[in-house]
């Protein structure tokens, strides 16, 4: 099990970039990963900060996480000699650093300016290959830096997604214990804990996530986080992901762009729940409260997609035995339980 060293969360903890990069015995030369958006945000001062320490800082702004992406950030890893890398945005920038990172065996900072999924602490990476998210195994930050004041200022839609991916363990967790009884998969009892307290905490906490409220931020980044670790106690993703995902990730592919990862996650955790005889209602009640999609039409997807994709989620990973099992499920029974759970 790989954890980060250190996790740092608070009001304007961005310029204490420095010294948590002392304490990791960081030094010389540091490739930053950052986007047009993030640059003005938060990764010039990160920038400053680390050049008034001493710091050699190589700035690098990138699009979305593709493999030509991570490929342009390790050239410059080997053109400047690099000796660790910082991930200064969003998920995709972070994803970008992280398997940069992995890819030259070298140490990286997460320092987000969003929480829109769980992936600014996890051990994994989403790559596009072909217009299609692909979840790939990567390297754990050694630190984690996020500034809530950043954060709470960032799209509200961001903050309210990664709470929805969060939530969505609470079916990831139930297909993990169906694969345990079925299918005699290996189990960590800490990773599932670790991951329903996330889910739980944000469930709980719902009428706390408002849109430009830092305590929002507050709250939300500590399960976000804890969900991220779970997947390293684990050895994979299992605790974290399971039908809702599969489901997440075959909506992307039918309607790519249309809604964020974490937003397509929680839609599905509420059908998926359905398919589990669980408590569904208290889960679409949540997101509804959190201003996550609870809908196809929220989602900016059509009925026909919405039923295309519980058909086809089981392909997405057919070694990971979930609810949906085997052979999924027929598109008449996807289009019922779409309009049972309220989809549509």
């Amino acid at each position: 099990m790989v954890f980060p060293r250190e996790v740092l969360a608070g009001h304007d903890v961005l310029p204490q970039i420095a010294e948590m990069s002392k304490r990791f015995n960081f030094a010389g030369t540091g490739v930053l990963v950052t986007g047009p958006t993030t640059g003005p945000i938060a990764a010039n001062t990160v920038s400053d900060c680390m050049k008034e320490a001493g710091f050699e800082i190589h700035t690098i702004e990138l699009g979305p996480a593709t493999r030509a992406n991570i490929d342009e950030a390790k050239a410059l890893v080997k053109e400047v000699k690099a000796r660790f890398m910082l991930g200064v945005g969003g998920g995709s920038k972070i994803d970008i650093a992280k398997l940069a990172a992995a890819e030259t065996d070298l140490p990286f900072i997460s320092i987000p300016t969003s929480a829109s999924h769980d992936g600014i602490a996890s051990p994994t990476a989403s790559i596009i290959d072909d217009k299609t998210p692909h979840s790939i195994d990567a390297v754990m930050p050694i630190g984690i830096l996020a500034d809530t004041h950043i954060i709470a200022k960032s799209p509200f839609k961001l903050l309210s997604s990664g709470c929805a991916d969060v939530v969505s363990n609470l079916t990831a967790i139930r297909d993990w214990e169906l694969a345990v009884r079925l299918k005699n998969e290996e189990f960590s009892t800490t990773a599932y804990t670790l991951s329903k307290i996330s889910a739980q905490t944000i469930l709980q906490s719902a009428g706390m996530i408002k849109p430009m409220l830092e305590e929002s931020a507050w709250i939300a980044i500590k399960p976000i986080v804890s969900s991220g670790i779970s997947m390293s106690i684990a050895g994979s993703s299992r605790p974290t992901s399971g039908s809702e995902h599969m489901f997440s990730h075959a909506l992307a592919q039918i309607a790519p762009g249309k809604a964020l990862h974490g937003e397509m996650c929680g839609v599905g955790c509420i059908m998926m729940m359905y398919l589990h005889g669980g408590d569904w209602e208290e889960i679409r009640d949540a997101l509804k409260v959190m201003k996550a999609p609870i809908t196809a039409k929220e989602l900016g997807v059509t009925k026909t997609e919405v039923v295309r994709a519980l058909t086809m989620a089981h392909n997405i990973r057919p070694e990971r035995y979930t609810i949906l099992g085997d052979n999924g499920i027929s598109p008449d029974a996807a289009e019922n339980l779409a309009k049972i759970t309220g989809v549509f």
